[in-house]
């Protein structure tokens, strides 16, 4: 066949951007169109996304695509973070714009809602998602509990990605896995569960119908068509929860694999044909998420590269400006094993200033602070690495499986050394790549969505032809042994 041409837009908690794939005979080419910061809103104690300026930024990488590439794809799709949302009233305009999941009022949300409403055990049986404060469910407490103006006058609920392409179509429909990561989503009835929708006061006429990946959605408007110069582009359905999206384009070959979908958060997992809802998931805190063609992806949210992004920002604002190569380079050249944090600890969630809660944490665990900004880095970086062992260890008593090989895809690749710490710490062979895999499996979910390809395995095959991969063996496994025991005796022992 000639060349086919779609054009993902795939949003991230730092940035989005606007790629543009070239399918022909079962290779992929892309071409970045167009980049742009997304950053939340912070305002009056509150933290918000632009979603209109995120509208206007879509117009304009459509508009180059067309007239400085001459490039003119035949579907768009989205894809986005999970959980957030925002409602419309009965004119369809916005009530507001949306909370992020950031915001402080989660964290109450979700202590009220387990303590007045329901029982952590019970939801997670009705979910299997994990107790996570960023949640939609807790999130939606927080603002019936507070009488908030979106619940007073909102008639219709609209995810990240149901929002964008409602203003790209006008059509409201909402995607499986995107709807499995709202904690209101029931896979043993494949649907709304209508107990917890009526928990935070909506009821399913306030719910789209929920559509699988592959599904066209709309077309785009005609004022958008006039903008651009596009005409009859489609806007279809992907795994728009951008890890559904990442995961599709694991490069796998085998059957015994896990993976980490690596960026501000790590999500590792395994993929299923169905939930894992035990007794042992919900201690573990895991969390059954829709993927692309009817599977499961049974995952762990795990704190990620928000830590050292934070890090970044808070010795900037003090005028010392690094890359992240450049603390990568710091890291390599400080001790190994010095501290030791949990990712996870809370006040790691949104500090005012990450190096001074890394202390914190330290002084309560009896660790010496960090003394150089490459102490801090490592201390991250084998930290993350170790969490991701003892995560692994919790998959396979969950699942039975015993991965021999770790694919980690995302912006994370880039990171060579957490890379290596990762197959070291593990002792599994790693996999990275591709770096853009959301993107990918958007772009290539599109061409299946338009009849260029005939299955996930297909679609695999694109991303096997197309993109090299990096490896990394297990080195000086001992020595991250006995740091995975001071570790675990850290991570199980904090006392607060």
């Amino acid at each position: 066949m000639g060349s086919k041409t779609f054009m993902a837009f795939d949003f991230g908690a730092e940035s989005a951007r606007g790629v543009v794939g070239l399918l022909k005979d079962k290779v992929l080419e892309l071409q970045e169109i167009h980049r742009f910061p997304t950053r939340m809103i912070s305002m009056n104690n509150h933290y918000y996304w632009n979603v209109y300026r995120f509208y206007e930024e879509i117009v304009h990488a459509l508009t180059l695509a067309v007239n400085e590439h001459n490039l003119y794809p035949e579907s768009i799709a989205v894809d986005s973070w999970g959980v957030d949302h925002g409602f419309l009233a009965a004119d369809d305009t916005l009530v507001r714009i949306p909370y992020a999941y950031r915001d402080p009022q989660t964290v109450d949300g979700m202590k009220d809602f387990h303590t007045q409403v329901m029982a952590p055990e019970e939801i997670y049986a009705l979910t299997g998602i994990s107790m996570q404060a960023f949640n939609s469910l807790y999130h939606l407490h927080a603002l019936n509990r507070n009488n908030d103006l979106a619940k007073q006058y909102g008639r219709r609920l609209l995810f990240m990605p149901d929002l964008i392409n409602f203003f790209l179509c006008g059509e409201k429909k909402t995607e499986f896995t995107f709807a499995t990561t709202s904690q209101l989503y029931n896979p043993n009835l494949s649907d709304w569960d209508e107990d917890l929708l009526a928990s935070v006061g909506l009821d399913r006429s306030t719910m789209n119908d929920i559509i699988q990946p592959g599904e066209t959605i709309g077309t785009l408007h005609e004022w958008i068509s006039k903008q651009t110069g596009l005409h009859h582009t489609k806007v279809v359905s992907v795994g728009s929860h951008d890890t559904a999206s990442a995961i599709l384009a694991v490069p796998v070959q085998s059957d015994d694999w896990a993976y980490i979908s690596s960026g501000t958060w790590s999500l590792m997992g395994i993929e299923t044909t169905s939930p894992i809802i035990t007794e042992k998931s919900f201690q573990y805190n895991f969390s059954n998420e829709g993927g692309v063609g009817g599977t499961y992806r049974i995952l762990k949210n795990i704190m990620g590269l928000w830590l050292l992004q934070q890090c970044q920002r808070s010795w900037a604002i003090a005028g010392e400006n690094y890359t992240y190569p450049e603390l990568v380079e710091m890291a390599v050249a400080s001790s190994p094993f010095t501290v030791f944090i949990d990712p996870d600890y809370p006040e790691f969630y949104n500090p005012e200033d990450m190096p001074s809660a890394i202390d914190d944490f330290c002084r309560k665990t009896g660790q010496p602070t960090p003394h150089s900004k490459g102490e801090y880095v490592r201390c991250i970086l084998e930290s993350l690495a170790l969490k991701y062992r003892m995560v692994l260890g919790q998959i396979q008593e969950v699942s039975g499986k015993n991965p021999d090989t770790i694919h980690i895809i995302g912006g994370g690749t880039k990171n060579e050394l957490l890379c290596q710490f990762t197959a070291d710490a593990t002792g599994k062979h790693v996999v990275t790549g591709p770096a853009e895999g959301t993107a990918v499996g958007n772009i290539l979910m599109q061409a299946k969505a338009c009849g260029y390809l005939n299955s996930i395995s297909d679609i695999r095959e694109v991303v096997v032809n197309t993109f090299e991969v990096s490896r990394y063996y297990p080195k000086n496994t001992d020595d991250w042994q006995m740091a995975f025991e001071r570790f675990r005796g850290i991570v199980s022992g904090r006392a607060f």
